[in-house]
């Protein structure tokens, strides 16, 4: 007896029936070659989402009604290019009768220029000449007794002691004797040790 699987004698199509996709010599498995499919899992449920606030209503905005309404700004006549030096400055009355009556001279030339320094020279020295001979009286008879004797030392030292004698009786020479007085001072007790600074009472 042959069988579809006798390779002596082996059965025609008809007969024999469609071949086994996987042919096994001495019977048909048990098992199948392809596993079951296994059944789809479960869908994961979503993480709930948090449900939005509801927004806040805006308050609707208080409209206060005008009891008069507001004028309409003006027409601009800014200028970009306007400069605030330019504006014409009104001058006052006074000073146009005086640029009248003096009207000012041509600007200095060096020469001009020269003058106006010497005599601002002249007016500083002549200021120092007599705050000095005011305040420092006392200065110039003391310079006088160290040049050497003369007619013109001792024309000097008699009426630099004549003046300072009756600037003393202003008072003018009290800041220079405060000056000196507190500069002997000091000069003496930085000089002086401590055992010189003991004073002697004066003897009644």
């Amino acid at each position: 007896m042959t069988g579809p699987t006798d390779p002596n004698d082996p059965r025609p199509p008809e007969e024999t029936g469609p071949p086994d996709p996987f042919p096994a010599f001495g019977g048909r498995p048990t098992f199948s070659p392809f596993p079951p499919l296994e059944p789809e899992p479960a869908p994961l449920a979503a993480d709930p989402q948090p449900e939005p606030e509801p927004e806040p209503e805006a308050e609707p905005a208080v409209v206060v009604p005008l009891a008069v309404a507001p004028e309409p700004d003006p027409p601009s006549d800014w200028n970009e290019k306007a400069d605030a030096h330019d504006l014409i400055e009104r001058e006052s009355r006074l000073k146009a009768m005086a640029r009248f009556a003096f009207p000012p001279g041509p600007p200095p030339d060096d020469e001009g220029l020269a003058a106006r320094d010497r005599r601002w020279a002249t007016r500083v020295i002549l200021v120092v000449t007599v705050f000095m001979a005011i305040f420092n009286a006392g200065s110039v008879p003391n310079w006088s007794r160290q040049q050497a004797p003369g007619w013109v030392t001792d024309t000097v030292r008699g009426v630099s002691e004549v003046w300072a004698a009756q600037v003393a009786l202003l008072g003018a020479d009290l800041p220079r004797q405060g000056v000196r007085e507190a500069y002997e001072a000091a000069r003496d007790a930085e000089w002086a040790g401590p055992e010189a600074a003991v004073e002697v009472a004066p003897a009644a």
